[in-house]
């Protein structure tokens, strides 16, 4: 049966769809049968898939994306788990029901968080979320400053939100929109560029962490 990892953010202009993507692929190129589910009526990931499929077809190292209604999560994550080692949820923002039938169905929920007091701030509600369903989660921290570490307090700030972090974190880098623009990912452009490198690094921390 498949692990689930629902990719939640209750706060528009995180990455969500965008991290996706990376990881849908790193996990297919690393020998693993992905799907991923689009429950974002933007269908922003939908729409890459299909750039993609243009590419690439409907090859054993390319991610299937499904689109449906955030409400028959659950029946697709039924259907798809038996055949699949990763089904991979892109939840939406500001849908609290759609994102709780997200997270409900998930072994893991990954949450990325930009490291600004704003965007820390508003991941709280999505947290709380995700404690309400009791499920196991993990922030990831995504459009990182490539050349500034995170300041003593910006980094108290994510660690007060009291959930586990993933220890690869994810740069500010224009080659993740680029490629993604292209029906392509950082990985597929330059596989040991450092953006590859690190949703490489995600993609095994996620798969190792405990569920």
């Amino acid at each position: 049966m498949a692990r689930v990892f629902t990719i939640a953010q209750q706060k528009g202009g995180a990455g969500k769809t965008t991290l996706a993507a990376h990881l849908a692929v790193a996990w297919a190129k690393s020998g693993h049968k992905v799907a991923v589910v689009d429950i974002d009526p933007q269908l922003s990931l939908t729409m890459w898939f299909q750039l993609r499929r243009r590419l690439f077809g409907n090859g054993p190292s390319n991610p299937t994306v499904s689109q449906i209604s955030g409400w028959r999560a659950r029946g697709e994550v039924d259907r798809l788990s038996p055949n699949y080692d990763i089904v991979l949820i892109d939840s939406p923002p500001h849908m609290e029901i759609e994102a709780r039938t997200a997270v409900r169905v998930a072994h893991l929920v990954l949450v990325p968080v930009q490291p600004s007091p704003m965007d820390v701030w508003a991941t709280r509600p999505t947290l709380g979320l995700i404690q309400q369903e009791r499920r196991p989660s993990l922030l990831v921290l995504n459009r990182v400053p490539t050349r500034a570490r995170l300041t003593t307090r910006m980094e108290a700030e994510v660690r007060a939100l009291g959930a586990p972090i993933a220890a690869a974190q994810i740069g500010s880098r224009i080659a993740y929109a680029a490629s993604i623009a292209e029906g392509l990912t950082a990985i597929d452009v330059a596989p040991e560029s450092a953006a590859g490198m690190e949703i490489a690094a995600l993609a095994d921390e996620i798969l190792r962490h405990p569920l």
